[in-house]
């Protein structure tokens, strides 16, 4: 199974570019805690393959690569030709990330900190803010009365208002009224003349009505009543 290498830290050269990926050298010092008896390691030079699709998602340049700290996993390999891999131990990168700066991090901590804090304290603007407040105070004052009294004025005229509208006369509404009705009469209130009941209708034009108004629910023709002549 193949070993896992994480590396920190900047290239130590420049960036060669290959068909498919690019190299750069990085150092790492060596564990200071050897074992007794065993000489120290003082550092340790690696040569890092990335593929250049994942070189460029990072947005690394030739001059950034210098300067910015980046974090690479991935394995070490021994099939790299040595003309191309001068470092003493070869990585194959699986992952590359920038790190952030540490100068950048501080100078954020620092800003953060000379940002002045909001307090209560009264700044030279609230004198005016008090007394702006106190005028509108003042004219909300002035005008309450005259809404109040608007108000009642408006609630009077429409008590008239609905008071005249009761005293006047409602006139009977009826369905299926025919335009043009001036007065409306109930069943009980028509008057048909004995000479009228003693003549015979026509049956062919009754069938006709009695039909219309079964199909339709009111009369072909409106019926017109003189109240002078037809009631007692």
């Amino acid at each position: 199974m193949p070993h896992k290498i994480t590396l920190t830290g900047s290239a130590t050269g420049p960036l060669r570019e290959y068909d498919r990926y690019v190299a750069f050298d990085m150092r790492e010092k060596g564990s200071p805690s050897a074992p007794k008896g065993l000489k120290k390691s003082t550092f340790i030079s690696y040569t890092v393959f990335v593929a250049k699709k994942a070189f460029n998602k990072t947005g690394l340049t030739k001059k950034s690569i210098m300067h910015e700290k980046i974090l690479i996993q991935g394995e070490p390999t021994l099939d790299i030709p040595i003309d191309e891999c001068p470092g003493e131990v070869g990585v194959i990168c699986f992952q590359i990330t920038v790190l952030p700066n540490k100068n950048d991090k501080e100078k954020n901590e620092s800003e953060e900190k000379k940002e002045p804090k909001q307090d209560g304290s009264a700044s030279p603007e609230a004198p005016q803010k008090t007394e702006s407040k106190k005028q509108e105070e003042a004219q909300a004052l002035v005008s309450q009365p005259v809404a109040k009294e608007d108000k009642a004025v408006q609630s009077e005229a429409q008590q008239t208002a609905a008071e005249e509208k009761k005293d006047e006369p409602q006139s009977k509404t009826l369905p299926n009224q025919p335009k043009g009705t001036q007065d409306l009469l109930s069943f009980d209130e028509i008057v048909v003349p004995e000479e009228f009941l003693k003549t015979r209708p026509n049956q062919e034009k009754t069938q006709k009505v009695i039909d219309f108004v079964k199909r339709t629910g009111r009369l072909d023709e409106p019926l017109t009543i003189e109240k002078k002549t037809q009631m007692s």
